[in-house]
């Protein structure tokens, strides 16, 4: 029986988590991706505090009036890189929670390369 795409992601989410660790020095870039909305955090796994948050919600990014889901994403990666390079935080690893790596998660992580961010 084949897997639904959220069983899928749910399967390739935990082989990822399994490695990608979030640390003081280097703490995890975490995505969640719904429908309309991008979600990005960066995120202290030993202490489990959730260091900067940005999203496609954010009153910056909402007043570019961005049509496209793309461009938005691409928006929200150049920002949480800002936020990241202001509070000191340089290098990241990246967790894509089990998305493929194409469209607006690439280009989320290409912003954030933009912004600043090492990964």
């Amino acid at each position: 029986m084949n897997l639904t795409k959220l069983e899928r992601r749910k399967r390739i989410r935990k082989r990822i988590r399994k490695v990608v660790i979030g640390t003081k020095d280097t703490p995890r870039l975490s995505i969640y991706r719904s429908n309309k909305e991008i979600y990005a955090q960066i995120i202290n796994d030993q202490t489990g505090k959730t260091l900067i948050a940005a999203s496609s919600r954010d009153k910056e990014v909402v007043s570019e009036k961005l049509e496209k889901k793309v461009e938005i994403a691409s928006l929200v990666g150049k920002r949480i890189g800002h936020l990241a390079s202001k509070a000191g935080i340089k290098e990241i690893r990246f967790d894509r929670s089990g998305y493929l790596y194409h469209g607006r998660v690439k280009a989320l992580a290409d912003g954030a390369r933009k912004g600043g961010l090492k990964f």
